[in-house]
């Protein structure tokens, strides 16, 4: 041993004062050596060397107090298209409710605003792949047990079928002879059955990203399996409605109004089950930036139904339920996104519902044998 290098014990020692100095999770003061359960029968071990010591169970961290999942690498584009693909479900829904009964402010309302967010939805999805070429080679294979497959071929077929029936929008701007003239008359039967496909489509795509967040191993999205695909179906039907009482006057805004207090049901059901029912993995979306923004959505939703239904007979109270419920929709999206990412960076949100569920396992196994 090098003379100037201090015994084993004396750095032993210093390691355990640095422990007792400062909590490695919350920087809080903490003492581990009071923790230690002192056995007064062998105060000098098995040769009188002093008290015994026992290794303290784990704390919430790991090495280097580094979080033990990877945090997901998505941002705010990721957040934004999940809202987007939302808006095109729920317009294409309204479009189809206008289409069917008759009310031509809601069908072009929904056709061209479910257009237009499936195009955005297409920018944030190609701009976090880095590649268009990477969307193309997604379809190379259909895979049920994926929802990235499947909502890489439920966007294949939605997208077409929007961007027909909103083009048969200007089918009345066509001129009346000719080439153009034909495909002015041929348009509203081909935009009709377009619209319809995309309505058919519109579930699937309106609740396949709540699929696809619990499927990650992210402990507050994962848990949250049953609630997502519920709280999205909800958001993309309140903000179509929101469309539709900021398109249409309020004569024609009936179905509008009916999707609001529908989505509004859903959402906020969802929203309420996973800030109680999970236990722990409720808390990132209580505390916090996803806290605000679910509060927000929240209250942002009440008042959006209640404007639509006693501002029945006003087009101002309804286009500002509309907002409201736009709003909500995005706040309500962002809060469950950012939600989940405060679940993968703590590391007390994978570590203590693993030790619940092993020893929810042992007492079982312990009862039952």
């Amino acid at each position: 041993m090098s003379p100037d290098r201090p015994p084993v014990g004396e750095r032993f020692r210093r390691f355990r004062d640095r422990l007792t100095a400062e909590d490695p999770v919350n920087g809080a003061p903490t003492d581990l050596a009071a923790q230690q359960p002192r056995n007064p029968g062998r105060r000098g071990g098995r040769r009188g060397g002093g008290e015994e010591l026992r290794v303290p169970e784990a704390a919430f961290t790991s090495y280097y107090g580094r979080p033990i999942l990877k945090a997901p690498v998505w941002k705010w584009d990721i957040a934004a298209y999940l809202f987007t693909g939302g808006l095109a479900a729920g317009s294409s829904l309204l479009a189809a409710g206008g289409q069917l009964t008759g009310r031509p402010a809601l069908r072009r309302a929904g056709r061209v605003t479910a257009l237009a967010a499936v195009s955005a939805s297409a920018v944030f999805l190609v701009k976090d792949l880095g590649r268009p070429a990477r969307f193309h080679h997604m379809l190379r294979v259909a895979k049920p047990t994926s929802p990235m497959s499947m909502g890489t071929w439920i966007l294949t077929v939605y997208g077409p079928a929007a961007g027909v029936a909103a083009i048969a929008e200007a089918a009345g701007r066509l001129p009346r002879h000719g080439l153009l003239g034909l495909a002015g008359r041929a348009l509203p039967s081909i935009g009709h059955t377009a619209g319809l496909v995309a309505a058919g489509t519109a579930p699937a795509l309106a609740t396949y990203t709540g699929v696809l967040l619990a499927d990650t191993a992210v402990p507050s999205w994962h848990e949250a399996y049953p609630e997502l695909p519920v709280i999205f179906a909800g958001s993309a039907l309140a903000s179509g409605a929101g469309v539709g009482l900021l398109a249409a006057p309020p004569a024609q805004a009936g179905p509008a109004r009916r999707m609001a207090v529908a989505g509004a049901a859903l959402e906020l059901y969802g929203a309420h089950r996973v800030e109680t029912r999970l236990g722990l993995l409720s808390e990132p979306y209580r505390l916090g930036r996803p806290g605000r923004l679910l509060r927000a959505g929240r209250l942002l939703t009440v008042g959006g139904v209640a404007g639509a239904l006693l501002g029945r007979r006003s087009r101002l109270v309804g286009a500002l339920s509309g907002v409201a419920l736009l709003a909500a929709s995005v706040a309500t999206r962002f809060g469950i996104f950012y939600g989940g990412v405060a679940s993968a960076r703590d590391p007390q949100y994978t570590v203590v519902p693993q030790r619940e569920r092993v020893n929810a396992r042992r007492t079982g196994g312990g009862s039952g044998g």
